[in-house]
């Protein structure tokens, strides 16, 4: 029995049903072929879109990089989008969903774009900057108290790495992708590390 396979090459894509979509992506050949190029352009507009949304942040990228950042990100959408097919649930139209991935991998290639060049400290710089001005004499001389234990449970209990996880992610907000490109780790064993670290810091201060 042969399974009916749009010819996306043609067809609008906006009037693709999800369940179009998912044919025409595990079919083989020119269908499959035509899908995925018509899924590619899904994408780089939704990573297009994002980019342009953030435009007030990003004035220092120049427009070719821009363009090659969306590129990048449709890239890296359409491979995750294709190997999670058998993911999709069908609680939203197909295309909404594909739409994420772009979206979530503009944001990741925007997060690193920032951070080239920049230095990533593994770190806190100084612990007296994580006080809030604003705070009482009486609350700032409590929260020195809680800064200065939560300090030591990171130097004794902690192991190195977590250390190094904890302060870049937790005390020196280095994005989670930077961190995980430069230390050449992956998003997954770096939210593990960080759990373990805070784990650990909750039962020391809870202790003492």
């Amino acid at each position: 029995m042969s399974v009916y396979v749009p010819d996306v090459s043609v067809q609008d894509a906006r009037s693709m049903t999800s369940d179009d979509w998912l044919r025409a992506l595990r079919a083989e050949g020119h269908d499959r072929d035509a899908a995925i190029t018509r899924l590619h352009e899904l994408l780089l507009r939704a990573a297009r879109f994002e980019l342009s949304r953030r435009r007030a942040a990003l004035s220092h990228v120049r427009g070719e990089e821009l363009d090659d950042i969306a590129t990048q990100a449709a890239d890296d959408a359409l491979m995750a989008v294709l190997a999670k097919l058998d993911d999709f649930r069908g609680a939203s139209r197909f295309t909404t969903w594909a739409y994420k991935f772009a979206i979530l991998e503009a944001g990741v290639r925007l997060r690193r774009r920032a951070w080239q060049g920049r230095e990533v400290l593994l770190e806190p710089e100084s612990w007296s900057t994580l006080a809030d001005a604003r705070f009482s004499a009486h609350d700032e001389l409590e929260q020195s108290e809680r800064l200065a234990a939560l300090k030591r449970a990171v130097d004794e209990v902690l192991t190195p790495h977590q250390r190094t996880v904890f302060s870049a992610l937790a005390l020196n907000e280095v994005p989670i992708d930077v961190l995980a490109e430069r230390m050449e780790m992956t998003r997954g064993a770096l939210y593990k590390t960080l759990h373990d670290a805070r784990a650990k810091l909750r039962r020391e201060l809870e202790a003492t």
